[in-house]
This record gives structure tokens, sequence and C-alpha cells, in this order.
């Protein structure tokens, strides 16, 4: 009888330890892809003094110009968009307690937030609407070296907690639960009105427009204007402001989210030859 008893305990308690590690891995996904957002830009040191130009569109590959092997969907609890806020704070607790994740997860609508947020990225715009609740500490900070000014290194660390947690995370398990869960973005991005589009290509665009990003060697000279500061380079003012928000993250922080980028994209079974290679920039100012 007690050993009947004790065989039970065990199954029961084996059931719990199964279902507690797929809690865990749902929650990757989620972490991956709203901290891949939120890693890259939000409060900047720098102005467009003109509109930007309207961003190129880069075609997305076909279903068949996919090379990555179909991998198996995992069985997963099934959750209603408009009550998926509490999942996602769960997840994030269970893989995280970095109080910079804290932070958000006060907010709502998580997921409609990031797909909108990815949107505006694949279009080359800010989004910083969409993730006003996080926000890196302290101001930027430029100094002074001539007759010029140029950032001070400290401000790229404000990025590196958000950073370090973004590439720590597996990118073949982001993808595998992104599809898991892709009926969830897909319903807030017909939501935004594209009823018909395929939010995983738009998706892999906003990808392709933040590894279009460059690396910039050597420090940017900046123009100090009535409230910010200005790119003395015209390639740089000249980006984007989805680039602009990660460059201004720093050299070595935008390497390495672009390298997590790159490896999602593969996952998510982007052709190699259609994913940015890494493009470094020396700063000069114009004549």
């Amino acid at each position: 009888m007690d050993e009947k008893l004790d065989e039970k305990l065990d199954e029961e308690q084996d059931e719990k330890q199964e279902e507690k590690k797929k809690i865990i891995r749902t929650g990757l996904i989620i972490l991956a892809i709203i901290i891949g957002a939120i890693a890259v830009y939000y409060f900047g040191f720098m102005k467009k003094p003109k509109a930007a130009p309207a961003p190129k569109t880069e075609a997305v590959a076909k279903p068949e110009e996919r090379t990555a092997e179909a991998k198996p969907v995992p069985e997963l609890p099934l959750v209603e968009l408009g009550k998926s806020d509490d999942l996602v704070r769960q997840m994030i607790k269970e893989i995280s307690s970095h109080p910079r994740l804290a932070v958000w997860l006060q907010s709502r609508d998580l997921i409609r937030k990031f797909t909108a947020a990815v949107d505006n990225i694949a279009n080359g715009l800010s989004p910083k609407k969409q993730v006003d609740f996080f926000e890196p500490k302290g101001p930027f900070k430029a100094v002074k070296k001539g007759n010029l000014y140029v950032p001070d290194p400290s401000s790229y660390g404000r990025y590196n907690p958000a950073v370090d947690i973004f590439i720590s995370l597996d990118a073949k398990a982001c993808a595998n639960l992104f599809r898991a869960y892709k009926s969830l973005f897909q319903e807030a991005y017909k939501d935004l009105g594209y009823p018909d589009s395929d939010f995983e290509d738009t998706l892999v665009r906003a990808i392709i427009e933040l590894l279009k990003t460059p690396i910039v060697e050597r420090e940017i000279p900046l123009e100090k204007s009535v409230v910010t500061f200005l790119m003395l380079d015209p390639r740089l003012e000249g980006l984007s402001e989805a680039q602009k928000h990660l460059l201004r993250m720093g050299p070595e922080n935008v390497g390495a989210v672009q390298m997590k980028l790159r490896e999602i994209a593969q996952a998510l079974g982007v052709q190699d030859y259609r994913i940015p290679k890494a493009q470094y920039l020396v700063p000069e100012i114009q004549k």
C-alpha cells in the first residue's frame, strides 16, 4: 500500500516538473522578441533636421526560399490574446528577475505593443511609443573634443543589462516557440490593419532593417542643437529612426545584438544571402 502511494506521489511530482519546464520554454520566445524590440531603441540623443526618407522595402523571403527545416511546434497551453498579459508576466518571472523587466510587467497589452513596435521598425520608424514603459537609467551624455562633441561611452553602458539578457537566449527555441504562439501575434497584427499580411514576414523585415545599421568605428562627431545632438556624418544622420535607435547603444552592443538577430533570422529559415553582413563605418564630417 505504501509503495503504491509513493509511486503515485512520484508520478504527480514528475508531471509538475514537466509542466514547469513547458512554461519556462514558452516564456523564452515572448521574452526574446520583446527584449529584442526593447534593447534596440529608446531614449536618444540624435535628431533629424528634416523628415526621414521613405524606407526601402526589403523583399521578404517566400516560404519556398526559407532554407531551415521545419521544426516541430511544441504543445503549449492555449491563451486568448486579450488575456495573454498574465502569461507573459508569469513567463518572464520564471526565467529572469532582472529589475528592468519588472518595470514593464505593469504595462498592458504586451503582445499588441510588441507587434506594433515590430511593424514600426520594419518600416524604419521609431517604436518608442509602444515601449514607453522601458527607459535606460540616466540621460545621454556627450563630451567636448576640440570644437565638436562626441558621445560619452558611459551612455552606451546604459543598455548593457538588456543586451546581456537578449544575447543569452536560444535562437532556435525562440523561433519554435514564436510559431507556437504565432496566432496571437497574427491576431494583433490583423487588428493594426493588416488582414492579409503575414506577421512573420514583418518580423523578418524588422530584423533586416536593424541588421543594416552600421557598426561605427571611432567616435561619432556631434553638433549640439537646441535640445539634442546631430550627427555630422550625413550617412549616419540619414539612417532611419529605427536604425538610429540601435546605433545609440554603442558599437559593441550593436555588434552583439546583430549577432543574435542573425541567429534568430537563420532559425526562422531566412536564407543566408538575404541576411545583411556586418557593415563597418568610419565617421566623417561633411565639408
